[in-house]
C-alpha cells in the first residue's frame, strides 16, 4: 500500500510542484492524459520546474477620493468635473 502511495505521488510529481503557477491547469492536464510516456513526465517536470517571467508592480499613491483621468490618466483632484491635464470630463 505504501508503495502504491508513493508511486502515485512520484507520478504526480510535477502537477504537485506546478501547482501554484499561472498556468497549473496545463500542467495538471499534461502530467494526468500524457504522464504515463516518460517524455510526457519529462516535459511537465521541466515545465513545473521553470520561473516565471518577473512582472514588477508600480505603486501608485492615490489621494483619498481622487479619481484617475480616462484620456491621459493623471490624477483628478476630489470634487473636479475637468481633467487639470487635458481638459476631459472626468
Amino acid at each position: 500500500m505504501l508503495t502504491l502511495l508513493t508511486l502515485v505521488i512520484l507520478y504526480f510529481l510535477p502537477s504537485i510542484i506546478g501547482r501554484e503557477k499561472r498556468d497549473a491547469t496545463g500542467i495538471i492536464l499534461l502530467n494526468l492524459f500524457f504522464g504515463w510516456t516518460v517524455i510526457g513526465w519529462v516535459i511537465a517536470l521541466i515545465w513545473a520546474c521553470t520561473a516565471e517571467p518577473y512582472c514588477p508592480v508600480k505603486l501608485v499613491p492615490v489621494p483619498a477620493g481622487g479619481r484617475f483621468c480616462c484620456q491621459c490618466g493623471t490624477i483628478a483632484y476630489l470634487g473636479a468635473h475637468f481633467c487639470t491635464s487635458c481638459g476631459r470630463t472626468v
